[in-house]
């Protein structure tokens, strides 16, 4: 069973078109559910930032590297302590952008571990929006940049407030201490950025290269579709093999094969779309069955036949009708 973060909102994902795979966190069925950030009703007003008091990081004090963290010196400050242990020079984060990042957190008091990204051997992936991370980190990342190691101490007013987190042994008033290594970001400019590869076939679609985050052109020959799946690379990241059981952040664009019209993307949307594979099983099969295997910041090209899509079912009052073959162009930013 692979583990969830305890620092995600449980947000359900309601995937019932495609069109549902927006900001919304993606479950695995896999996946244990995950407390919500803050039991309160309204949010916090924003803290105070200042430097410490912090405890000692006194081993694994490279970046990304797993840290080892002193128990809290004497009482933690009241405000959200921030303070940036490695300079990165890579983009600044914005709030709402998503990052990928590595972290552990424990109590002041104890320096009990509650949880740690390090050990999964899978970074983070996650918004930084009001209500899908605990409020410390939103405050706390704005602003810095991505190669950044970060270290904070979060009150219980911007972590899990008065009721704690009983699941991860954490009490209404523990102040909590993290150390986050900050390894990239996304947003809706965002696109992959891998070598192109020859697009060769003059039965598949030809998909635009641009890399400046504007939605890419997709070309449709004037012939018969496949029968098959297809699917091939357009860009080819550098990143590890997608998996059937993991999910994606991502751009995306599809259209129809017969019309060449657009039926949804993210380009110029403002979001992006974060789906589970195994979960996309059961809206267009194909597209997660065209993607696994594909590398991590790769732009890819996937052809669905009506049989591994909508079929005679398509949703309503959209550009895909009974029996549509579907193209899509999706950037994978990253995996979880």
């Amino acid at each position: 069973m692979r583990r969830r973060s305890l620092l995600l909102a449980a947000v359900p994902a309601g995937l019932a078109t495609l069109a549902g795979c927006g900001d919304g966190k993606s479950d695995s069925s896999k996946a244990a559910p995950s407390p919500s950030p803050s039991a309160s009703a309204s949010a916090p007003p924003p803290p105070k930032i200042v430097d410490g008091p912090l405890p000692a990081i006194t081993a694994g004090t490279k970046f990304d590297e797993k840290p080892t963290v002193a128990k809290g010196p004497g009482e933690p400050s009241k405000d959200l302590a921030v303070k940036t242990v490695i300079a990165g020079s890579g983009r600044t984060v914005a709030e709402n952008d998503f990052i990928q990042a590595n972290y552990l957190g424990q109590i002041w008091s104890t320096a009990k571990v509650f949880d740690n990204s390090y050990d999964r051997k899978s970074p983070l992936v996650i918004q930084l929006a009001q209500g899908s991370i605990i409020d410390g980190w939103r405050y706390a990342l704005a602003g810095k940049k991505t190669g950044s190691r970060v270290q904070l101490a979060v009150p219980p007013t911007w972590g899990y407030g008065k009721s704690g987190n009983a699941q991860a042994g954490i009490k209404g008033s523990d102040t909590l201490v993290f150390v986050i290594d900050v390894i990239d970001s996304f947003n809706s400019k965002s696109s992959a950025k891998g070598t192109q590869v020859p697009q060769t076939d003059a039965a598949l679609p030809k998909v635009g290269t641009n890399t400046n985050g504007e939605a890419p052109s997709i070309t449709v020959p004037k012939t018969a579709p496949p029968k098959n799946l297809a699917s091939a690379y357009v860009l080819e990241g550098d990143g590890p093999e997608l998996k059937a059981d993991q999910a994606i952040l991502c751009q995306f664009k599809g259209v129809v094969w017969d019309s060449g019209k657009p039926f949804e993307q993210t380009y110029g949307s403002g979001r992006l779309s974060q789906f589970s594979l195994e979960q996309m099983q059961q809206v267009v099969k194909g597209l997660p069955q065209g993607l696994t295997g594909k590398k991590v910041g790769s732009r890819v090209l996937v052809v669905v036949p009506p049989d591994l899509a909508y079929g005679n079912n398509p949703p309503s009052g959209g550009a895909i009708k009974k029996g549509s073959t579907l193209v899509f162009s999706v950037d994978i930013l990253a995996a979880m």
